[in-house]
């Protein structure tokens, strides 16, 4: 493998936030991030986005100032091809996500230590946090059973499927993709294939999964209360008003994707690939047995999207149940208490949208789309004159960010990274971080958690410096900010990533 300092020595800076790395055989990565930024980038993450680059088919790739290495492909990276599939780029958290609410209640409404925790405790009676851990888990939790499970994976936020489940349905409006369709676009195609999973054994223990609706899971994965405030420019606070978010106010941000049933379609998916790679001979791109693919219009990349739809749709009705479960808690303590939904958006799938005039499948792993106002995609919806609401996670202590696309966005294929992104590894980071020092940092800024000790591998010290990383979206042109998310308390779990 290169070295990192060769590698980073072939990077050419083509702006104060922008660069290009050459790849030898094909147009260049592009690279978003300053140079303090580009320097976070590893030997794996860089050969990693190499191979990915040079995979069959592959036209364009961006690495994203949050990228560290992955599973296949960075995270933290946009791969195009408008001729093959591949599950490396999308991940085994397919559609792990961000979604906002935005309540009616002045900030000064989660001063009082005592109301936050009340808050925290009816939280987590109704979401439940850790791998593995669902609806029994908790008392007052959605109960849902098999048959609305399968409507839920093969309808996505159908009106039918959150009337079931007590979520306003006019949430829909505010996805960015409501419903995955799979390679027919019909929830028929959906049907049939979840028959033929169940039928074969290859879905296991279905209920199982079916229960983890409404529950955050472990890892990177939180719930945070937050007071929002917008910025004080005149652009900010026009966007702002279109996106529903009020300044000096309550919001709820969460972070959370597909579950068991998302990790078991995509590790079937992955060994399945694996499998015809080795039964064919055919050579692995980068010789890494996670960037297998499939070409468009085969059977293999037509079960991919199939699986893909499906756990897609479980991610985006697990988020809106998430938030209408958030909105009956804060309503149980602070009676009276209204929310709206501001936006849920992805950050590891794979959607079909024109790149360079050419339609392709765009892949973004721990990436999310953002795409400015006037952009064709966006006719139609509130936010066909603004652009839609980007969500970035930062951490606790630094806050996180909402932004809007810039037209400068089209550079990186309109994606920004889907947050600050990791510094440390989780077993570096329980190395080398103090709890003692961790907790009395959120002592100090007052912000409360559900842990009886923060988790040392997800402290803001394992992240890249978040002002750092906005610095280089702004400043290489791809989006603004609207407003920046200060966190009150958070929704965690110590137990294994599952992202």
């Amino acid at each position: 493998m290169t070295s990192k300092s060769s590698m980073i020595a072939e990077m050419i800076p083509t702006g104060e936030a922008t660069a290009i790395l050459p790849t030898g055989k094909t147009s260049p990565i592009t690279v978003i991030g300053t140079e303090s930024i580009r320097g976070t980038f590893d030997d794996l993450c860089l050969q990693q986005a190499l191979n990915s680059r040079l995979a069959p088919g592959v036209t364009e790739l961006v690495l994203n100032p949050d990228a560290h290495c992955g599973y296949g492909a960075p995270v933290g990276c946009v791969m195009v091809s408008p001729t093959h599939i591949y599950p490396g780029p999308v991940g085994v958290d397919i559609k792990c996500s961000m979604s906002l609410l935005q309540l009616d209640l002045p900030s000064d409404a989660v001063d009082d230590r005592r109301t936050r925790r009340a808050l925290i405790d009816a939280i987590c009676e109704r979401t439940p946090t850790g791998a593995g851990k669902g609806q029994r888990n908790v008392s007052k939790a959605r109960k849902v059973e098999v048959d609305l499970g399968e409507r839920v994976v093969t309808e996505g936020a159908s009106e039918r499927v959150c009337q079931e489940l007590g979520i306003p349905p006019h949430w829909a409006s505010r996805c960015e993709d409501a419903f995955h369709g799979g390679y027919r676009e019909s929830s028929d195609g959906l049907r049939d294939r979840l028959g033929r999973l169940r039928g074969q054994r290859q879905l296991r223990q279905f209920e199982n999964k079916i229960s983890q609706l409404g529950s955050y899971g472990g890892g990177n994965h939180f719930g945070e209360c937050e007071v929002v405030e917008i910025g004080d420019d005149d652009r900010a606070r026009s966007v702002a008003e279109t996106f529903g978010l009020i300044d000096g106010q309550v919001a709820f941000l969460s972070h959370c994707g597909s579950r068991g049933l998302g990790h078991q379609l995509a590790s079937g998916q992955f060994s399945s690939l694996q499998a015809k790679f080795h039964q064919w001979g055919i050579p692995l791109p980068g010789g890494d047995r996670q960037l297998v693919y499939a070409p468009l219009g085969s059977p293999e990349a037509n079960a991919y999207l199939d699986d893909m739809a499906l756990a897609a749709n479980f991610a985006t009705v697990n988020h809106l149940l998430i938030n209408a479960l958030v909105l009956e808690a804060f309503q149980e303590v602070i009676p009276g208490t209204q929310g709206q939904l501001v936006y849920f958006i992805s950050h590891n799938i794979a959607r079909q949208e024109v790149v360079g005039n050419v339609k392709s499948w765009v892949h973004r792993k721990g990436a999310t789309r953002a795409m400015p106002g006037g952009h064709h995609a966006l006719q139609g919806t509130p936010f066909e004159q603004t652009g839609h609401p980007i969500l970035l996670p930062g951490n606790p202590r630094d806050g996180s960010a909402v932004m809007v696309a810039d037209a400068g966005a089209e550079k990186s294929c309109f994606s920004v990274n889907h947050g600050a992104g990791r510094v440390l590894g989780r077993k570096r980071a329980q190395r080398e971080l103090d709890q003692t020092a961790i907790d009395r940092e959120f002592d100090e800024h007052d912000i409360l958690s559900n842990c009886r000790r923060y988790p040392r591998d997800e402290a803001p010290a394992a992240y890249k410096d978040f002002d750092e990383v906005l610095k280089s979206v702004k400043q290489a042109g791809l989006a603004s900010e609207v407003a920046r998310l200060k966190a009150r308390f958070v929704i965690k779990d110590a137990s294994k990533a599952d992202d």
